[in-house]
């Protein structure tokens, strides 16, 4: 009986080391998603910013923003009265 002690603590020492390896292996992949994620949110940011800016300067310069097509057209032609 007094043998047996050793070998139980020693497969608990495993089940424990094994256990932490899994935690750990778990937080490093749910970290790496976070990244990527984190990482597409800004370039979706950005972009976003870029097109408001194309948007502001398309208007500033009399143009009509073409939403469908995500671009400048001209100005609208004026009326002569």
């Amino acid at each position: 009986m007094l043998t047996l002690w050793p070998k139980i603590i020693g497969g608990l020492l495993v089940l424990a080391a094994v256990a932490w390896a899994v935690l750990q292996i778990r937080e490093d992949g749910a970290e790496s998603v976070k990244q990527a994620i984190e990482r597409q949110n800004n370039e979706a940011a950005s972009q976003s910013d870029a097109r408001r800016s194309d948007y502001d300067r398309c208007l500033d310069g009399g143009g009509v923003w073409d939403f469908g097509a995500g671009k400048c057209l001209r100005a609208a032609p004026r009326r002569r009265n």
